[in-house]
């Protein structure tokens, strides 16, 4: 098994580790808890991080005044306690506080440990709770760029259309019936990660409220969906006619084109002038070359419609096919 630390490890390590040292150098009680605090509040985007720290602030200041109402009013006893976060939890979760429950139970057991509140206990608690979060929003400030890594997942998903495409080619155009399909698979699993992704990018900017990389991957993903159309219509044809070998010719065409600074729209032209074409050929001749043709023309308006997705997507001043 390969053994790996990545970046959030590493993060997550130096800033409890800082966090104790600081807390520990203030001679704070239960110092230790400032470095879980920085832990709980590293996330894997910095937006993320936010929302949680100030979720488990809110709720760690909301734990030490119910804390101070109810051991003030009935005393240091277990059933105290069990009130106590009876009451409290609930409270948070309908402030939507939820991700502060562990934290503010935490603070809650040290006052309950140390059987007294006073203004140096509660000092104590939000020094630590200040430590700790800060020290988590300050390690979280560095997020490593995602831009290389989508680029990547872009270009693989636009080879495994070009190769998918191909072939649609030879099956139509020369009656190969070798593929595996194992490209389709590949393209779900690719999209579904790049999108997740690239939404993690955004939540990494907090000035950036979409990305092009999300909507690139989405645009894909409306054009798989059709994709996937075209392959039981696709395996259903059974013999070669020259409309077949024309079409299979458009789809090899087509997937070298698969890639940024190509424009749907002549592509779109094209297939209209093949439509009129088809239109005008002799009739077919039996019951099975009508049929043939009539899936023919289904594909034609399926590759259309994968067009028209394209087209209207914008990317680096242009659109791609």
């Amino acid at each position: 098994m390969k053994f790996t630390i990545g970046y959030r490890t590493l993060k997550t390590a130096i800033g409890a580790g800082l966090a104790i040292a600081i807390a520990e150098w203030l001679k704070l009680d239960f110092y230790t808890s400032a470095g879980i605090l920085t832990i709980l509040c590293i996330k894997i985007t910095k937006k993320r991080s936010v929302i949680s720290s100030w979720e488990r602030f809110a709720a760690c200041l909301l734990g030490i005044l119910f804390a101070a109402g109810f051991f003030t009013l009935i005393g240091y006893h277990f059933y105290a306690l069990t009130l106590l976060l009876i009451l409290f939890i609930p409270t948070i979760v309908a402030l939507n506080l939820k991700e502060g429950i562990i934290t503010s139970s935490v603070i809650i057991l040290h006052l309950y440990t140390l059987q007294k509140i006073s203004w140096s206990i509660v000092l104590n608690e939000v020094s630590i709770i200040v430590i700790g979060i800060g020290m988590g929003l300050i390690m979280n400030l560095y997020m490593p760029s995602m831009e290389k890594t989508l680029l990547n997942m872009q270009k693989e998903l636009e080879n495994r259309y070009k190769k998918i495409f191909h072939e649609f080619h030879l099956y139509l155009a020369h009656n190969n019936h070798e593929w595996d399909g194992k490209e389709i698979t590949e393209c779900a699993d690719l999209i579904s990660n790049a999108k997740s992704l690239a939404f993690r990018d955004v939540e990494n900017h907090f000035l950036r409220y979409e990305n092009q990389y999300y909507h690139y991957f989405k645009m894909r993903e409306k054009q798989f969906e059709i994709i996937q159309r075209m392959l039981p219509i696709l395996s259903s044809i059974d013999k070669s006619y020259i409309q077949g070998e024309k079409l299979g010719e458009f789809f090899e065409r087509l997937g070298a084109a698969v890639h940024p600074g190509n424009t749907a729209a002549l592509f779109l032209d094209e297939l209209e002038k093949m439509r009129q074409e088809f239109r005008e050929m002799h009739l077919p001749k039996d019951r099975q070359e009508f049929e043939t043709r009539s899936k023919l023309y289904q594909l034609l308006q399926d590759i259309e419609d994968y067009l028209l997705i394209k087209k209207r997507f914008k990317i680096n001043g242009g659109t791609n096919s």
